[in-house]
């Protein structure tokens, strides 16, 4: 999410929060509506912790998601560097189809998937050169030892890079099920309601809006904050890009070269095929 939507939609919730409790204190008693205010905030306290409580297991949550889905591209973007290390063993007639189809996998995630993912577009479409890998391979006959061992180790960084490319596409879709939103809005809607009958004709106008204004400015952050967590594959700030998948771009360039790789690249500079 961008940040300073972020801060305008605070500010905006407080200063409504604020408005509000303003009004209702014109024609509130002296003392609020709570005759035993010891008892009233005992209640708050309750409804808070239940808030916090729950926002704490979502938070969680979502950061758990965010994480898997971080740790997921860069295991995938290390599995495609080390795959193309491993099709040089292949036999000679596969290695550059090979090659290429890896450098292609990888401009289709960086340049195709991940646009895909932060527009909420990216579904279960599957990546087609993961597709041209796997005919490709169905051709390859290993004969040396090399090639023999060169094609079991490939077979299993291709569990390994589709394992991490799952987790990756997993946090693209969100965690949170609309129940758990649904109450977390309730329970601050609670709250709010709640937090009008402490207005006080008798306190000061800048006391009440400092009591409601930093408490909605907390709630609505952590609910902001839950839906970045949620929302993982966004332009703003925190949002997870395609680093790891672009520097495995700059090795395989480095390493083609290495390797004396010339062959023309089935696919463009955004992976798709020309």
């Amino acid at each position: 999410m961008n940040l300073v939507w972020a801060m305008l939609i605070i500010i905006a919730a407080s200063a409504v929060a604020v408005a509000a409790m303003l009004r209702v204190r014109r024609n509130a008693p002296d003392g609020s509506y709570f005759n035993d205010g010891d008892r009233a905030s005992g209640v708050f306290g309750v409804l808070a912790t239940g808030l916090a409580v729950l926002l704490g297991f979502i938070v969680f949550l979502a950061f758990t998601s965010y994480d898997n889905s971080r740790v997921g591209a860069e295991a995938e973007a290390l599995t495609v560097a080390q795959q193309l290390e491993t099709a040089q063993f292949f036999p000679p007639a596969v290695v550059g189809e090979l090659t290429g189809e890896l450098v292609c996998y990888a401009r289709s995630v960086a340049r195709g998937e991940w646009p895909r993912m932060q527009a909420g577009t990216q579904g279960e479409h599957i990546n087609p050169w993961g597709v041209e890998l796997f005919r490709t391979l169905k051709t390859v006959q290993p004969k040396t030892a090399s090639e023999q061992a060169a094609y079991g180790k490939w077979l299993d960084q291709t569990a390994d890079r589709e394992a991490a490319r799952s987790d990756r596409i997993h946090g693209a879709v969100g965690v949170i099920p609309a129940p758990l939103w649904l109450l977390l809005f309730f329970s601050a809607g609670v709250i709010f309601v709640y937090m009008l009958f402490f207005a006080d004709s008798g306190e000061r106008a800048v006391v009440q809006a400092m009591l409601m204004g930093s408490v909605v400015a907390v709630i609505v952050a952590m609910l902001l904050l839950v839906r970045f967590l949620d929302t993982p594959f966004h332009p703003g700030i925190g949002g997870l890009r395609p680093v790891a998948m672009e520097r495995t771009l700059v090795l395989l360039d480095q390493e083609l070269r290495v390797a004396n790789q010339n062959e023309p690249l089935p696919c463009d500079a955004s992976g798709s095929p020309p």
